[in-house]
């Protein structure tokens, strides 16, 4: 036990902490209802899990998307769509892609480590919505 609580990437899961943490303080600005977190926060274990698993599988993922010309095409309008959002709302974007390079921080962290792909999904995940809830409460008793 105390062995792995050595291994673990401290300032890598800190950051993740604290990027989490701030995203879950710009959200709590919102009135969001209970169905909404809960929306948040399965996209967000969504996008941990895409980000830790094999690129071997990334790459399946993808090939299946684009096997098709009429997938192709609907990849290409909603890249078309993600591109307009990204000039239309570019401190939304900034702010999801410190989230990703974070998470691939923390990723690329344990695979050094060497954790297994479970476990890095795991104590990413934990420590992602421990910084989202943080923010939440800094919000509310700050």
């Amino acid at each position: 036990m105390i062995s792995i609580i050595k291994k673990l990437p401290w300032v890598s899961l800190a950051l993740v902490l604290f990027t989490y943490g701030v995203f879950g303080w710009i959200l709590s600005h919102e009135n969001l209802s209970i169905f909404a977190w809960l929306l948040i926060v399965i996209g967000l274990l969504f996008l941990i899990g895409a980000l830790t698993t094999p690129w071997s599988m990334t790459s399946k993922f993808i090939r299946v998307l684009f096997n098709t010309k009429l997938k192709s095409f609907g990849v290409a309008v909603l890249s078309a769509f993600l591109f307009f959002m990204i000039l239309a709302r570019f401190r939304i974007f900034l702010d999801m892609m410190l989230i990703i390079s974070a998470t691939i921080l923390v990723r690329l962290d344990f695979q050094t480590a060497g954790f297994g792909e479970i476990q890095a999904f795991c104590l990413t995940s934990v420590f992602s919505i421990a910084g989202l809830m943080l923010g939440v409460l800094f919000n509310q008793f700050i």
